[in-house]
């Protein structure tokens, strides 16, 4: 039986880095060409000196906010999309929001797929796909993978936890993917509804943090978890493999599409192995050229390979955020849209929006401070919160003076140790 998906995990560092960097001037070159932004951004570098992770590096990080203005100014896609490419493909929206185009190469596929393989998931095995396939990428994202793996594949999507039980206590499926805590919904679920979900023997999970403490009550119900860390515009960047007894070898491994940096937060600049700062990935997606993409989350750089054999860098995962940006229930909330509830209700004087979690499950509450002489409608800025993160969260009505004035408009209070 293989050991790995395919044989680009077990290349040599030279042999990989020489791959990823002679691709790259020409994939420069053919986006400048058909797209102005991309062209603006390189700032007059020659892409055929880009040939190494020194010259990448010089380079400038592409922030989302960057990329939320170049859309506002010449949307849909601020010139950093090949309109040719397009036709018969999908466009999702992130938070943002941001237009992000499909990227549905093989490529992209199989890095989905390694993602499965490495999690102990082969081919036939069925997997029930809860995460969106409405606006968002993800659950076209893992449905394609699990079908290059050789998988059949269920698109539960979102919501509906009693007909989803009922869907799994029929069809029986052996693999779970979606968000860390949605699973334990469906097992509680099922039993209080007298379910049974024991068919479900593996999971891949992500758009949200999987808790020590939750991987542990899952393996204990005979489920062995994996994680990968996946965003919208390049899907799975990293993934972790199973070790003996379905636990996971330290950290993930980087994937095999895409160039990973390792940045101090707030700069460009390459921080020593081990030291904690901003993935920064660089994709080779024609249709939609990302370079230097800073993606706000936080990481380092574990030492030596995988045990398991896989020969690519190994990051220690998600640990955080460098900016305030925090992914609550597996979607982004950004201050901005903190702001945008404010804006809908002038008598809010200060609003601070605290994350934590009861159990397993994420909370978000936004705290909110009257101006003076105002009163505040709790239940209406309830439902605007609602409307514009797509969560539900409750609000505190805190009194005049009493929140931080410390500028976070947004406070992750989750312990991610337990």
């Amino acid at each position: 039986m293989a050991e790995f998906f395919d044989d680009l995990e077990t290349r040599s560092h030279a042999q990989r880095e020489e791959a990823l960097f002679s691709a790259l001037p020409a994939f420069l070159a053919g986006a400048a060409r058909t797209m102005p932004a991309f062209a603006q951004r390189l700032g007059g570098i020659d892409p055929a000196g880009v040939t190494d992770r020194a010259a990448l590096a010089k380079l400038p990080v592409l922030r989302k906010s960057d990329i939320m203005a170049l859309q506002a100014e010449h949307p849909p896609f601020g010139g950093l999309a090949d309109p040719a490419t397009l036709a018969g493909q999908r466009v999702f929206q992130s938070p943002g929001p941001i237009w992000v185009p499909e990227d549905d190469r093989r490529e992209a596929a199989h890095a989905t797929a390694r993602a499965f393989f490495a999690a102990g998931i082969r081919a036939g095995d069925v997997v029930h796909n809860t995460f969106s396939h409405h606006m968002t990428p993800g659950g076209f994202l893992l449905d394609a993978g699990a079908r290059a793996l050789g998988c059949t594949v269920f698109p539960a999507g979102v919501g509906g936890t009693d007909l989803q039980v009922e869907a799994a206590a029929s069809l029986k499926p052996t693999t779970y993917c979606g968000t860390p805590d949605f699973l334990k919904v469906l097992l509680d679920r099922a039993a209080e509804m007298g379910k049974d979900l024991s068919s479900f023997r593996k999971a891949l999970v992500t758009a949200g943090a999987l808790f020590p403490s939750l991987r542990a009550e899952y393996l204990s119900r005979g489920v062995s978890v994996m994680q990968c860390y996946a965003t919208a515009e390049f899907g799975v960047i990293a993934y972790e493999t199973a070790g003996p007894e379905g636990t996971p070898n330290p950290g993930m491994v980087v994937n095999e599409h895409v160039i990973v940096e390792i940045v101090r937060p707030g700069t460009g600049d390459p921080v020593p192995e081990g030291e904690v700062g901003e993935i920064v990935v660089t994709g080779f997606n024609p249709a939609y050229p990302l370079v230097r993409l800073g993606t706000g989350d936080l990481s380092a750089v574990l030492a030596g390979p995988s045990p398991c054999g896989r020969t690519n860098t190994r990051i220690r995962g998600w640990m955080g955020r460098a900016d305030q940006r925090t992914k609550v229930k597996g979607m982004f909330v950004d201050p901005a849209q903190v702001a945008e509830v404010t804006r809908r209700h002038p008598g809010i004087a200060r609003a601070r929006l605290v994350v934590t979690r009861d159990g397993e499950m994420d909370l978000m509450t936004l705290h909110v401070e009257p101006k003076p002489g105002q009163t505040l409608d709790a239940g209406a800025i309830a439902s605007a919160l609602r409307e514009t993160t797509r969560l539900g969260g409750s609000v505190a009505v805190a009194e005049p003076g009493t929140l931080p004035n410390d500028g976070k408009v947004i406070s992750d209070e989750r312990d991610y140790a337990k």
